[in-house]
């Protein structure tokens, strides 16, 4: 067995491994949330609910209709997206003008009520959902063996998170919603429907949240903690990145889980913390995030 500092190589690769898998998850949401934030100046404390429904919805398409994993990972994040369009047209929109703090009461007390329901609904022990036959097993790569269905969801949310960058920074679609968060009465005289632009951007941000659900189901037990499991790791990742930049969030978000994963090897102690810590120092060295823009 080969040693690295000191360390089991094949400790020292699995642990990266997972870091890099909760990496993954951490720039998914986060790119989710920083959509919603840069975008509609909304701080959305739902998300870790509504990536919580994805799952929750995408095992019980495969439970009660016998819909398979691939049309679950589209339509899961499609059926929770309608739910997000319909809650920033009934309640979100509401809270455009007011101060930050009412969005983030409002959005945190929807959270409670969506967690709650599916814990009535189903407990809290959760459900088992199994891996689909597509990514069974594992692959030898000299140095370790990786599971077929971890090394699956990082290339996934890879191409999601860039996609997503690519979208809001490289095309006009981008370019019309970001004038439109500047100024909205001169993008609507351009002809601009920019309230349903706002909502199906919000609708957006909540199906990448529920994609992830999707995506972490056959990892983690499906129940209604597993999105309060992430949510405040993820905002640190935004914190750190910078509010609402999404290439901050996709960097971060990966970077984040690697280091998690370094320090459970050489100081497995501070893995709960590590996160913490560096929002700490980011903020002192610059307030505005790695990637966030002055005020």
């Amino acid at each position: 067995m080969f040693m690295i500092f000191g360390i089991p190589g094949p400790l020292l690769f699995g642990q990266l491994l997972l870091g890099l898998i909760n990496g993954a998850f951490y720039a998914m949401l986060s790119l989710g949330l920083a959509v919603i934030f840069g975008m509609l100046n909304i701080i959305n404390f739902a998300h870790g609910a509504l990536f919580m429904m994805g799952a929750f919805v995408s095992w019980m398409l495969l439970e009660y209709l016998g819909i398979g994993y691939f049309p679950a990972l589209i339509l899961s994040p499609l059926i929770v997206g309608a739910f997000g369009f319909l809650l920033e047209k009934t309640v979100v929109s509401r809270l455009y003008k007011l101060d930050h703090i009412y969005g983030l009461l409002l959005t945190f007390g929807l959270a409670l009520v969506v967690e709650g329901l599916f814990r009535n609904a189903y407990g809290s022990s959760g459900m088992p959902y199994r891996i689909p036959e597509a990514f069974q097993g594992a692959t030898n790569l000299g140095f370790m063996f990786m599971p077929n269905y971890r090394g699956w969801v990082v290339v996934a949310a890879v191409v999601v998170c860039f996609a997503t960058w690519a979208i809001i920074e490289k095309t006009s679609l981008g370019a019309t919603l970001r004038a439109a968060t500047e100024n909205a009465p001169l993008v609507q005289a351009f002809g601009v429907n920019v309230p349903r632009l706002i909502s199906v951007t919000y609708a957006c941000g909540v199906a990448l949240a529920a994609f992830a659900g999707v995506l972490a189901a056959p990892i983690y037990s499906v129940n209604p903690n597993m999105g309060s499991n992430f949510i405040n790791t993820v905002f640190a990742v935004v914190v750190i990145g910078g509010m609402g930049s999404i290439l901050g969030s996709i960097v971060t978000g990966f970077g984040l889980g690697i280091v998690e994963g370094l320090t459970k090897v050489f100081y497995p102690q501070a893995s709960a913390t590590v996160v913490f810590v560096v929002m700490v120092i980011v903020l002192l060295a610059r307030p505005r995030g790695l990637f966030g823009k002055a005020a």
